[in-house]
């Protein structure tokens, strides 16, 4: 009798030897001519063997096969197989030395993009993803299983389990001949980024927010405007483009929103520093992306007021109270309204121009 798992499926221990190096080499993602060149035996006796494991371990197909390899423990993830006969021989006959993996570098500031050692990697079809945006999200904290289903296909979950899969698939992506040592571990708790093997871009906008804070509590507008301008430089477009799932959705929103802050404070500062010319072109563009915006619509009022542009800034109030009528049914808040009445009043100390 075979020895069965908890699913009463047989493990690796009920193939022969050499079919258990086929399925070791098959969980590590080589192709049937790699293993026969490894193995010196015919392709046509691997493709024999693979179809006996299949059938003896009743396994649907060759992804199962990698699954498979995963959870019986005949391939350590990220670390190639465990039997050494199932390595490829290397066609140079050199021995590659163990050293330091490259980090790979993950970009969720637009369409979700991953470079290793500068080449752009191939991350696969959009859900598999998203399996990698809420790893990179939640960078160095496990990530269990429903909570990977749960954000990235919320209330309509696949119907097998396709999260090792495209596990699997992301760690071949990312390591794409880089060397053995995987970017994503799995643990009791779940699945992670390995900590300090990837740059995460989100990770450094979070970073340098933090140094933003600190320069406009010492009253430096110089290196607040500088750090701003690093963090707006980091931004390739709306977040996360294209990407399905409801944490993608979520984080899209406060990417957004988190970037638009930043521009305010970057803008404010350049105020107080006497660039206004940059300061109300780059205002009216982002006012027009951002129409319901009243904070930006505010500021820009006071750009063009301390211009001695008094009509325009009138005119600037006059738009928003429409716009948020017709859109919102609402009147204009609080701040549009005092920097309104500050503008015809001549009150610069109320609008915070004075010097």
């Amino acid at each position: 009798m075979p020895t069965t798992v908890t699913t009463g499926r047989p493990t690796a221990t009920a193939l022969r030897h050499q079919e258990r190096q086929v399925l070791s080499a098959v969980g590590c993602g080589l192709g049937d001519d790699e293993i026969a060149t490894a193995l010196a035996v015919p392709e046509d006796t691997v493709a024999e063997h693979l179809a006996r494991i299949l059938v003896k371990l009743g396994l649907r197909d060759r992804a199962a096969a990698i699954v498979h390899a995963f959870d019986c423990g005949l391939v350590a993830p990220g670390h190639g197989p465990r039997a050494r006969s199932a390595r490829p021989a290397s066609r140079t006959g050199a021995v590659r030395t163990a050293g330091p993996a490259p980090k790979v570098r993950i970009s969720l500031l637009g369409p979700l993009q991953a470079w290793r050692d500068g080449r752009l990697l191939n991350l696969g079809h959009l859900r598999q993803q998203s399996v990698l945006a809420v790893l990179a999200v939640r960078t160095g904290r496990p990530i269990g299983r429903q909570e990977l289903l749960d954000d990235v296909w919320g209330t309509e979950p696949p119907a097998t389990n396709v999260v090792p899969v495209y596990v699997y698939r992301l760690r071949k992506a990312l390591c794409d001949g880089g060397g053995p040592a995987s970017v994503i571990e799995h643990g009791p708790r779940g699945y992670r980024l390995v900590p300090g093997a990837v740059d995460v871009d989100v990770t450094r906008v979070e970073k340098l927010v933090t140094r933003i804070g600190k320069a406009e509590r010492a009253g430096d507008p110089l290196e607040t405007v500088r750090l701003c301008a690093q963090v707006l430089e980091l931004f390739r477009g709306e977040p996360l483009a294209g990407l399905p799932g409801p944490l993608a959705e979520l984080e899209r929103l406060r990417l957004t929103e988190r970037r638009i802050a930043v521009v305010q404070r970057k803008l404010e500062c350049q105020l107080r520093l006497g660039q206004d010319a940059e300061v109300i072109a780059e205002l009216f563009a982002l006012s027009a992306a951002h129409p319901l915006n009243e904070p930006l619509a505010a500021m820009l009022m006071r750009a063009l007021y301390r211009d001695g542009r008094q009509a325009e800034a009138l005119a600037v109030f006059e738009r928003a109270r429409r716009r948020l009528a017709d859109d919102l049914g609402v009147p204009p808040s609080r701040v549009l309204r005092r920097a309104r009445v500050m503008i015809l009043r001549g009150d610069e100390a109320g609008l915070g121009l004075s010097p």
